[in-house]
């Protein structure tokens, strides 16, 4: 199998990556502080789902079969900007009301679901499997299958660690809203913000070349 100096470079390049801010990261962290640490980590459990999804579609060669149709960048692009607008509306039309015991009745299982498919809607995840995994492969270590699973196992393990803290972070400045007056509109309008602008930065997104 991979030797454990390829899987080191690896989670170093890995974590180097989750440093940089993306979509991920603020997903997470404006879930977090609208709805609770336990918000943030449903955000981050459906992440780590959507990561795993694309290892295995990774290493069956269905996403390289994706990406290889140039229309298929632009569908998943389109589809997941009508996803987070529809998100948006859905944010914006709750009740500012937000207390304790709301954050504590947040179906977290909604969250884990948003998490996942706007994770499965990003056409860059999609690429970004396609193309980093594969560097990492040694055609002499063994079956090329096994080594992806294997690859996008580590990787889905260090993101889980590195979003989970980015949600009790979330959690963190949520409880610091929550003793101020009108945190709910600030929490609401805070969410519905971060979440148009990944619209909005999908909406631009081009191809990579």
């Amino acid at each position: 199998m991979i030797d454990l100096a390829t899987l080191a470079v690896f989670s170093g390049a890995v974590l180097l990556l989750l440093l940089s801010p993306g979509p991920n990261m603020a997903f997470v962290i404006s879930h977090g502080v609208s709805h609770g640490w336990r918000g943030g980590m449903a955000a981050t459990l459906g992440i780590s789902v959507a990561d795993l999804l694309l290892t295995a579609l990774t290493a069956t060669g269905v996403t390289a079969l994706v990406a290889s149709w140039p229309p298929s960048f632009d569908l998943i692009r389109y589809a997941g900007v009508v996803y987070l607008l529809w998100l948006v509306f859905k944010t914006l039309q709750k009740s500012p009301g937000l207390d304790t015991d709301a954050v504590n009745r947040v179906p977290l299982g909604r969250v884990f679901m948003h998490a996942t498919l706007n994770s499965l809607l990003n056409p860059k995840a999609l690429l970004f499997f396609v193309v980093f995994l594969p560097q990492f492969v040694q055609p002499q270590a063994g079956p090329i299958a096994l080594q992806l699973m294997l690859l996008g196992g580590v990787l889905t393990l260090i993101a889980t660690v590195f979003h989970g803290l980015l949600g009790v972070f979330g959690g963190a400045l949520s409880r610091f809203f929550s003793s101020r007056s009108q945190s709910a509109w600030l929490q609401k309008w805070g969410l519905a913000t971060v979440l148009m602008v990944l619209a909005a930065r999908l909406a631009v997104m081009s191809r990579p070349t």
